[in-house]
């Protein structure tokens, strides 16, 4: 169970990690440069050439989530925490579908990161008390 402040860096975490891992998706350049080093990694299952659709689609996969990322960043609201575990849930539901597929082994670790941060973002909240929604400076005046 988290607290609320707890819960928030989690979201916040789970964003910085989005934003570090699909920066390179956002533009043909970055994501044509990533994709050589991937394919030079030589690792079992699929990791097929892109096309300019394959490519556009990869593009605005990391737009929206960079857009998605920097949010959440900025506001770490619980609820945004709670819409991102869906949304990683459904990742890794696509993820594990293209595994099967015959997809390239390098998503499991994407995989593993997915299902981690998601089953972050579900777990509780603890509520808050009411001291703890009280300005610090009066907390800090009641002790003295």
């Amino acid at each position: 169970m988290w607290t609320s402040t707890q819960y928030r860096h989690v979201v916040r975490g789970s964003a910085w990690y989005d934003l570090v891992v699909t920066a390179a998706f956002a533009t043909p350049w970055s994501f044509a440069l990533v994709h050589g080093l991937l394919s030079a990694l030589d690792l079992p299952g699929e990791l097929p050439a892109f096309q300019t659709v394959h490519m556009l689609m990869a593009n605005l996969l990391g737009s929206v989530v960079c857009v998605w990322a920097v949010l959440r960043i900025r506001d770490p609201q619980a609820l945004y925490g709670r819409y991102d575990a869906v949304a990683r849930f459904l990742f890794a539901a696509w993820q594990a579908y293209a595994l099967a597929h015959g997809a390239s082994s390098i998503l499991l670790v994407f995989l593993v990161f997915e299902l981690a941060w998601g089953i972050a973002q579900v777990l509780p909240v603890r509520a808050s008390s009411l001291a703890s929604q009280l300005p610090q400076c009066l907390c800090r005046a009641q002790n003295l």
